[in-house]
């Protein structure tokens, strides 16, 4: 048991509660980040309309009638490059991997009796109509992701403009996991997913920023007023000083973050109406977490905490007073806010190599993917990335005992005022 830590665990929840500097400044961090948010959203939308002068798809004609090549020619003159299959259905189209050999996310269908039905219904049969079927791979990419069929509604509104109204119509299905859903629209999928996609990012980025900047500025505080001085000659265990920093960092780190995300979520649904969900149920298609993958997940986001706690801890020990510990953990929030941002929007696994490594390599992108993994069932991403985090977490962790179980904890800022002592003397001669 570790001597000392409830002492000061409860010690640093009063100082850290009381303390209106750390509270105040966390009203900081929203002014900053709906700007870039709102900035992040404006990419995505320019990114999905450059998808969508790329838009292709693989056309299986079970009609070969002459309105089933009007629609392949409208689909054409409309920007959509086409891959003409046949003698195969969407399951082998699925399983054969023809999806990535042509680099495409759609496949559409036209059934046989297409062009007949058409024909009957400009004949006078008005109860006769047809459909095309649409099937879109579904991967968890957001926004983008939805430009494929909306672009195929769009021109299936413009032939029914041509020919008679409501005449032909789209029925969709998703391949989820390698899995075709009938019946399942990926733009209702989209809108699911996009809420969990966006909240998951922007509250660990919170949590951490958060989190960094109270241990930071608590460490700081306490070498500027000499109290850390006097807490370290009391007989108790130096590594549970250490653990009720964190601890107590951690607590209200989480309490601060769980209030402002009740207030972003206020703020997102008034304007997000756009994304309202048809009762899909995610876990009836294979998109909700499992028990295991909670648990990852709940792993991940801990240890990489503990590791961003533990290192705004050893850069505070390099600060003489608050505003320089806060101005190096400042150094820190590029690693936090880029990944959390890009992440919202971008499948990870879309980007070219050297950008997935760069990601990967960042300690804090970790919960991030592992939120997406777990949603998609892929569990092994998730405990690769504890494993990695975990080994960071403990290599800033022995660092920030060995700081505190040394008198360099207090050395560090004389040392420096030393420094700026023998400068003012130089430049005095």
């Amino acid at each position: 048991m570790l001597k000392g830590f409830g002492t000061v665990l409860a010690k640093e929840l009063r100082e850290l509660v009381r303390d209106p500097k750390i509270l105040l400044g966390m009203i900081i961090v929203p002014l900053i980040m709906f700007p870039v948010l709102g900035s992040i959203m404006n990419f995505s939308i320019q990114s999905a309309a450059e998808q969508a002068k790329k838009a292709s798809a693989l056309v299986i004609d079970r009609d070969g009638g002459v309105y089933a090549i009007a629609f392949m020619e409208s689909l054409k003159a409309n920007g959509v490059k086409t891959y003409n299959l046949t003698n195969v259905n969407p399951e082998e189209a699925v399983n054969s991997g023809l999806l990535s050999e042509y680099n495409t996310t759609q496949i559409i269908e036209i059934p046989n009796g297409f062009s007949e039905n058409i024909s009957r219904h400009l004949a006078g049969e008005t109860n006769v109509t047809t459909y095309v079927k649409l099937y879109s791979v579904f991967s968890g990419s957001g926004i983008v992701e939805d430009v494929g069929s909306s672009l195929i509604d769009l021109l299936v509104e413009r032939l029914n403009r041509q020919y008679a109204p409501d005449i032909m119509g789209t029925r969709k299905a998703s391949i989820i996991k390698g899995q075709i859903y009938e019946n399942v629209d990926p733009r209702t999928l989209s809108g699911l997913m996009i809420s969990q996609a966006i909240a998951m990012p922007i509250t660990i980025m919170i949590l951490l920023t958060y989190s960094m900047q109270i241990a930071a500025t608590s460490v700081a505080m306490e070498k500027e007023e000499k109290t850390l001085e006097t807490l370290l000659t009391l007989p108790m265990d130096r590594f549970a000083i250490l653990m009720g920093k964190l601890s107590g960092s951690i607590l209200v780190a989480g309490i601060g973050a769980l209030a402002y995300m009740v207030g972003f979520n206020y703020y997102m649904g008034s304007f997000a109406s756009f994304s309202a969900v048809s009762g899909l149920d995610l876990a009836s298609v294979g998109l909700a977490p499992s028990l295991l993958g909670y648990l990852l997940l709940g792993i991940s986001l801990f240890v990489t905490l503990l590791s961003a706690l533990a290192l705004a801890v050893i850069l505070s020990a390099f600060a003489e007073d608050v505003r320089s510990a806060q101005s190096m953990v400042g150094y820190i929030y590029p690693f936090l806010f880029v990944p959390s941002l890009a992440l919202m929007y971008v499948d990870i696994n879309m980007l070219p190599l050297a950008a997935r490594i760069a990601l990967y390599a960042i300690p804090y992108t970790h919960p991030i993917i592992a939120s997406k993994s777990v949603t998609m069932g892929d569990n092994l991403t998730a405990a690769l990335g504890i494993v990695y985090v975990a080994v960071f977490t403990l290599v800033i962790m022995y660092v920030a005992s060995r700081l505190f179980a040394t008198e360099k904890i207090l050395t560090i800022k004389l040392k420096f005022k030393g420094f700026r002592k023998r400068e003012k003397s130089v430049a005095a001669e």
